[in-house]
């Protein structure tokens, strides 16, 4: 198999196939074949991304994102009075 890497939407359908060849009869494992994942990558998908829809995933992404973008302002404003500190006591 190619590496590739898997956007979070197609991950969530793949699980969802998976769900639906197994509620047909069919085997868990086979229904992972068909899919075209490794039962690790399935098992690993499935902890992750588990009972989540694309827009709960979305959701997701978008708040990782804002919370990226806060860390970094409160990092730079902690610096920036950590600088303002030592200036103001004369050790520059």
């Amino acid at each position: 198999m190619a590496n590739k890497r898997h956007k979070p939407e197609e991950i969530v359908t793949k699980l969802r196939q998976v769900d639906v060849l197994v509620g047909q009869g069919m085997a868990r494992v086979d229904a992972i074949r068909e899919v075209r994942v490794t039962e690790q990558t399935y098992y690993r998908w499935r902890k992750q991304f588990g009972g989540k829809g694309t827009d709960q995933l979305r959701e997701l992404k978008r708040l990782q994102k804002e919370n990226e973008r806060l860390r970094k302002a409160v990092s730079d404003l902690t610096l920036d009075k950590l600088i303002l500190t030592e200036a103001a006591r004369g050790n520059f």
